[in-house]
């Protein structure tokens, strides 16, 4: 059940209230009994699931790909000879 915030258009006082969707907003204050509003607020946001995290587009970094093989190692080229 969410919770409502009113303020007191009299005197001032705030208080919360936990009410189901379908009960009557409060009208009277419960100090003065005076008329009383809803007081509106932002509301925080929670993404649940894969897709809302930077983390979750990137792929797994490996120092070598499975599909690359390893290259040999170049033999060294011939030293030319002396010829007298």
């Amino acid at each position: 059940m969410p919770t409502y915030e009113y303020a007191c258009s009299a005197c001032g006082h705030e208080f919360e209230a936990v009410q189901s969707f379908s009960d009557a907003a409060i009208t009277e204050c419960p100090e003065c009994k005076g008329e009383v509003r809803k007081v509106y607020s932002n509301v925080g946001v929670v993404f649940k699931g894969s897709g809302f995290y930077k983390t979750d587009s990137r792929t797994a970094k490996t120092t070598t790909p499975k599909t690359e093989t390893p290259k040999p190692a170049a033999a060294p080229a011939p030293k030319p000879t002396k010829s007298e």
